[in-house]
């Protein structure tokens, strides 16, 4: 009959498509169980990464903070040892000695100086720019304009102590210990020593 025709055909139809239903093959299973593992193994050396270089960074800024300032020289009261956009590591340490370079903080600017005169000290300037500590002629080769420059100070001047006297290597420029204005800078006012450069590469 028509509806037994019908019935048959589609059991026929039924059949058909079941048959033309495949499965995948064992090596397609494996390959997509292998790129599946690879997708999640890559995900997690990725989070890893991540929070790896977050431990670096964060340590890094403290390490910064506490221990390793960097600043960026700015003007020409340095030269020719430092000059305007220098990039410096500085060390934060309690001793210090003359002729080492140092950032000081005055009135809310950081000043680079180079220690001349420790505690006690007594530093004097004759008017053709001749620094002496304690009676001896410093020998200066980081200078290239011995001048007396800015200077209202009364020599020979004695370091008070927990103070120091700094100068600027560029001394018809650098305001320093020769002006009153700043004068013997306070040793807490000492952010740290330059301890060395690393901008420009190779300065």
């Amino acid at each position: 009959s028509a509806a037994g025709a019908g019935k048959e055909g589609g059991y026929n139809m039924s059949r058909r498509n079941r048959q033309q239903v495949s499965l995948p093959s064992p090596e397609q299973v494996s390959r997509a169980y292998q790129q599946d593992q690879y997708r999640k193994r890559y995900k997690r050396a990725f989070i890893s990464t991540l929070s790896v270089l977050a431990v670096i960074a964060a340590v890094a800024v403290l390490v910064s903070t506490l221990f390793l300032p960097v600043i960026q020289v700015s003007g020409n009261s340095m030269e020719p040892t430092l000059s305007d956009g220098d990039v410096l590591v500085l060390l934060k340490s309690k001793h210090y000695e003359r002729s080492q370079l140092c950032c000081i903080s005055w009135q809310n600017k950081m000043l680079l100086k180079r220690i001349i005169g420790l505690p006690g000290d007594v530093v004097s300037i004759d008017t053709e720019g001749n620094v002496t500590v304690n009676g001896v002629l410093l020998d200066e080769p980081y200078v290239s304009d011995k001048t007396l420059g800015e200077c209202d100070v009364t020599f020979p001047c004695q370091v008070p102590e927990g103070k120091v006297f700094v100068l600027g290597d560029h001394r018809s420029t650098s305001i320093d210990s020769r002006s009153s204005e700043i004068g013997c800078v306070d040793q807490d006012q000492i952010v740290g020593f330059v301890l060395f450069q690393v901008w420009p590469i190779g300065g």
